[in-house]
């Protein structure tokens, strides 16, 4: 926190004391989707470092993150986010939503953590079911001398379905969670809105949205820009979830435009909202910083260094380059690489299964030509998901490939790689599926884009069971929308993690990948026609 700032705790507030000058401008630093990669791009020192140079020039600097920060890499999954959090108290974060990802070490971690957190998290739209209220301060209010500056939050409502499910749910697996989700996106709209009204209401002259919504290739009823269209009296938006960067201008309900801004993942740029003295707001981008902050750099480094020893231990050596990105773009998430094609061929080795399909929003990097430790499989697969095997009708194949194929060209973490299967997807026919308030699989109501789906090269039989490796996130947990693979039947869950499911393969390979996984663009499994 800032210098000389009095913190006062209570149905969301927090009054700023600042020493009485003449008024000049606040400044909002804010990041997004960092996934645990804190000495990447610009580190996370050097942000540090930028937050106390403003202070001492600026009436008034906030730095905030709108979600995705404890996650990502082995620095979070082997501290279950605790590090993360530690940083991020370092840094001086004043304010912090949860993005989908926060919650995938567990709702009971989740909720410690966020004690844990010196600013908490503030989601306006995290709701308790049983109550109806929000399980997080909506919003909070940082008093200036001349300004009353209202951040609220906003938290995609398909976490529900992009983190694992069962994490909202009571042990009867009926949801005691929810983010305001319907169809048309009017649950969201009407929330915020309430929101923002209450923050004015208690006043606040500037109110800013700290969202993790996202734009390319979200749920477009979700999506900020949606959620800026429906609303009155918000002066800006911070944005996260999808990866990008930019600052845009768009108008709100009544068409005044506000600033709306991402900074991209992993501290790619960091945002630099102000908000002048007559209530103007504008952002930019920014990459040029101070020199890191000694404090934290320091316990950056202390952190790192707890989990080398272990990632630095050898898993196997490949004599090709297994890819996730083609031509600049993430391809896992709208097509299939060589890494896509082994990753599924180790579930379906392990597991001795007919089929293996693995969600392309699990892959986070790919696995470089030469030796791979724990490290590499790790940065990869860093949310440790549980390997099963069920058995699957061949018509519950069938509705998730569609679904899989539903938001084809854009990109889709529930994209489904696939090994002992191949299927086509005809992208001239426009996606017919239906999905609930949730985002879940009701049905398909017209035309199907996916055909000619073979099993062990034969025409799969709609009626005919077969047995399905993955994770439990997809075959069980129903994440990604899975809901026609939520009830199938369990037929082997050994306790191993996707990362061990791989380095199992690599070790039943000799140690040596290569042969068979030489071209980039995997063995043709998933043909598209555009």
């Amino acid at each position: 926190m800032h210098k000389g700032i009095r913190v006062l705790l209570g149905t969301g507030l927090l009054t700023l004391a600042l020493p009485l000058s003449a008024w000049a401008r606040i400044v909002l630093l804010h990041t997004n989707d960092i996934h645990c990669g804190v000495n990447k791009n610009l580190p996370l020192a050097r942000i540090a470092a930028e937050r106390k140079e403003l202070a001492k020039t600026e009436e008034g600097v906030l730095l905030a993150d709108a979600g995705d920060a404890i996650q990502g890499e082995p620095l979070g999954k082997l501290t279950q986010g605790k590090a993360m959090v530690k940083l991020l108290n370092a840094a001086g974060y004043d304010f912090a939503i949860p993005g989908n990802h926060e919650f995938d070490y567990g709702m009971d971690t989740f909720l410690k953590l966020s004690k844990q957190l010196k600013c908490g998290y503030t989601s306006a739209n995290f709701v308790d079911l049983k109550t109806g209220k929000t399980v997080l301060p909506a919003y909070r209010l940082f008093r200036f001398p001349k300004r009353t500056i209202a951040l609220v939050g906003v938290t995609t409502p398909g976490t529900l379905v992009s983190s694992t499910p069962k994490y909202f749910q009571d042990k009867k697996g009926h949801f005691i969670y929810g983010f305001s989700e319907d169809k048309d996106g009017t649950k969201l709209y009407e929330q915020i809105q309430k929101a923002v009204d209450e923050a004015r209401a208690k006043g606040a002259g500037t109110v800013i949205l700290v969202g993790h919504l996202g734009s390319d290739g979200s749920i477009p009823v979700w999506s900020s820009e949606a959620l800026i269209r429906h609303l009155t009296g918000v002066d800006g938006v911070i944005d996260g979830h999808s990866h990008e960067q930019y600052v845009r201008q768009v108008p709100d309900k009544t068409g005044r435009t506000i600033p709306l801004a991402q900074t991209g993942t992993k501290l790619q740029k960091l945002g630099k909202m102000i908000i002048e003295d007559d209530g103007t707001v504008h952002s930019s981008l920014v990459t040029e910083l101070p020199a890191p902050d000694p404090n934290v750099e320091k316990l950056v480094k202390q952190e790192l260094d707890k989990v080398d020893k272990e990632l630095a231990k050898p898993v196997g050596v490949a004599q090709v380059a297994l890819v996730q990105n083609l031509d600049g773009k993430r391809a896992v998430r709208n097509g299939e690489t060589n890494l896509t094609d082994f990753v599924a061929d180790a579930f379906r080795h392990t597991f001795k299964a007919q089929v293996a399909i693995v969600n392309g929003g699990s892959f986070r990097a790919g696995l470089p030509k030469g030796t791979w430790t724990s490290r590499d499989l790790m940065t990869m697969f860093p949310f440790g998901n549980q390997a099963v095997l069920r058995s699957v009708s061949g018509q519950q194949l069938l509705d998730a490939l569609e679904l899989s194929a539903s938001l084809y060209p854009e990109e889709n973490g529930g994209f489904l790689q696939v090994s002992g299967m191949t299927y086509t997807v005809d992208a001239t026919i426009p996606s017919t599926v239906e999905l609930d308030e949730r985002g879940n699989f009701v049905r398909v109501r017209g035309e199907r884009r996916v055909r000619d789906v073979m099993i062990d090269g034969k025409p799969i039989d709609p009626k005919e069971d077969y047995l399905v490796t993955g994770t439990s996130y997809i075959l069980g947990d129903g994440g990604n929308g899975y809901s026609m693979l939520r009830d199938t039947t369990l037929i082997a869950e050994p306790g191993l993690s996707d990362m061990d499911v791989v380095a199992a393969y690599v070790k039943s390979l000799n140690g040596v990948v290569g042969p068979g996984y030489e071209d980039p663009r995997g063995q043709g499994r998933i043909h598209i026609v555009k």
